[in-house]
């Protein structure tokens, strides 16, 4: 809004303030002293505000509780007064509600697009990976091949079935892509076929009983990520097995997650590897020695290549890539805080990873074991006793959670707890060793932030902004997931919108949505409609909320012209 459109607004204002003092005969002022109301006849009212106004400032008046009702106030009148230097000051006033009001007719309008942007690309649903199949829920049903990841508590084998067949295989192995980087600094990442396109997950069943309820009651949270039709379903009814009345809190679909296609129980096999590689955890009927439970739990899964801590090993992201990388990460970690969901284990080893069609890196968070999926408490956890759970990971503990006391009436929040890990993870995602791994490392518990190693340069400034803001101690002062994911998105492809905006007013920004939310529905119908960022743009836009944009807006703004100044 110009200067002079401003001006003219006003002095419509005050003309109109104006007249209301000047042109109102003396004796109305009196009998309101004798508390008597003056009974004006039917054509004096006709000098109201609203005959000199535009009809845009009649909202105005509600909003303000009676603007009109306090300029025919006789305390105000008195005050005002008719001089000129009091008609200066009214007339700045008027040009002051005149700026105002269009800020907040700008930021309607924007607020009104992004309620419709979200609208629209909420109904939008990510292409599923595997063709969906309605049998599986029996161990005989998979061929089981080779062991591909073990961990603390399960054991992952490759696994195919005749009726889970791969849309299109994305898959390639470490060691074409460890002589790839070795030939290219920028490899390219071909997709190679495989014949066991899907993953058996054997948990490891210590001490829960062989019993199908005891077995889900114990290990409940690898059930967050599962498909609504993972368990089987007998008259209704939930069912590992056996017929259970409470089910974990389950997360919708979302590109950046693991989904859990099956799950059930079965007797603990001997499968290839298990006597070298777990002996102590088979059932005595396979092992003497052994101290598991004759049965456990089964989840079946997509097959994935490599784990994040695998590729980073062999490969180096572009500067492009590492963006997008950590851009899923924290898309991923904002859709689960939606769900009242706090992971509390993330790390490298439990972020999987494959690629797209055009050889841009994929990441799914996975491995639920130690989630926070309470549906009574959501994501602030009773902390009344030293036994109660933080989750895994000491290393990468959020401050908040590392430091919390137990007590009566103590609770821990969890809602910028997988952020900030988030923040540490894109250390190993630039090339650079996670601070808080090192032998003689950081540790989250007494950290402080001027210890926080620079990213390598080559890092985007932007991406340094956000690692240093989710990495702050008080989580008051930390970026929430949805606002760091906003800040990356406006740097990859909101440029030239932050070049031109200007911080009081948002009425550009809303023009560059709409124009981004039309680029991502044709881009959609095209061949490329799954690739990885299409899928952060659906993200973004289905998630857009004017605040959260403000916000974002105003830290990238902020870091800009501080890194000018320091550059000047």
């Amino acid at each position: 809004m110009s200067v002079k459109h401003a001006i003219s607004r006003g002095m419509e204002l005050g003309r109109s303030a104006l007249q209301l003092g000047i042109l109102k005969p003396a004796g109305r002022l009196a009998a309101k002293f004798r508390g008597e109301r003056l009974r004006v006849s039917q054509p004096s009212r006709s000098v109201q505000p609203q005959t000199f106004l535009p009809a845009r400032y009649r909202y105005y008046r509600m909003s303000l509780s009676g603007l009109a009702a306090q300029l025919q106030s006789g305390g105000f009148r008195r005050i005002i007064g008719g001089s000129p230097r009091n008609r200066v000051v009214f007339l700045a006033f008027g040009v002051g509600l005149g700026l105002i009001e269009q800020q907040l007719e700008d930021d309607r309008k924007s607020d009104a697009a992004c309620q419709q942007i979200q609208a629209l690309f909420q109904k939008k649903k990510f292409d599923r990976p595997l063709k969906p199949f309605v049998s599986g829920y029996k161990l005989e049903d998979y061929v089981i091949g080779k062991q591909i990841g073990k961990g603390c508590n399960a054991a992952v084998y490759e696994a195919a079935a005749p009726f889970a067949v791969p849309r299109k295989s994305e898959k390639c192995s470490l060691v074409e892509l460890k002589s790839n980087s070795n030939e290219d600094s920028a490899p390219s990442r071909v997709p190679c076929p495989t014949s066991y396109p899907l993953a058996v997950k054997m948990m490891w069943n210590m001490g829960a009983g062989s019993s199908s309820e005891a077995i889900l009651n114990s290990m409940s949270q690898e059930l967050v990520p599962a498909t609504p039709h993972a368990l089987e379903q007998q008259e209704g009814e939930l069912s590992l097995n056996g017929h259970f009345g409470w089910v974990p809190k389950t997360v919708p679909a979302h590109p950046n997650v693991i989904r859990v296609y099956r799950a059930f129980t079965a007797d603990v096999p001997l499968l290839p590897g298990a006597v070298e590689e777990y002996p102590d955890v088979l059932p005595t009927r396979l092992n003497p020695m052994g101290m598991g439970n004759n049965r456990t739990l089964f989840l079946v899964m997509k097959n994935y290549p490599c784990t994040l801590r695998q590729y980073l090993q062999v490969c180096t992201p572009s500067r492009k890539d590492g963006t997008l990388m950590a851009l899923q990460l924290l898309e991923g970690v904002d859709h689960l805080c939606r769900q009242g969901i706090a992971h509390r284990d993330m790390k490298s080893d439990n972020i999987l990873l494959e690629f797209d069609s055009g050889g841009c890196p994929r990441l799914v968070i996975t491995d639920f074991g130690c989630c926070l999926a309470d549906k009574n408490c959501g994501l602030h956890l009773p902390y009344n006793s030293r036994w109660v759970s933080r989750g895994g990971n000491a290393c990468l503990m959020a401050p908040e959670v590392a430091t919390a006391i137990p007590g009566p009436g103590v609770f821990i929040d969890y809602s910028k707890a997988d952020a900030w890990a988030v923040g540490t993870i894109c250390y190993e995602i630039f090339g650079q060793q996670n601070p808080f791994y090192c032998p003689h490392g950081l540790e989250g518990r007494s950290y402080q932030e001027m210890q926080l190693p620079a990213l390598p340069a080559n890092t985007p400034a932007d991406v340094q902004l956000v690692v240093r803001l989710l990495l702050r101690r008080n989580p008051k002062k930390r970026l929430s997931a949805r606002v760091a994911a906003n800040m990356l998105h406006l740097s990859l492809w909101g440029g030239r919108a932050l070049a031109t905006l200007d911080r009081a007013s948002l009425s550009k920004l809303g023009d560059w949505l709409l124009c981004q939310s039309a680029f991502v529905l044709l881009k959609g119908r095209g061949p490329s409609g799954s690739s990885v960022e299409a899928d952060l743009q659906k993200c973004f836009l289905s998630n857009i909320d004017l605040e959260d944009l403000r916000t974002a807006i105003g830290f990238l703004m902020y870091g800009r012209e501080l890194n000018s100044a320091i550059t000047l």
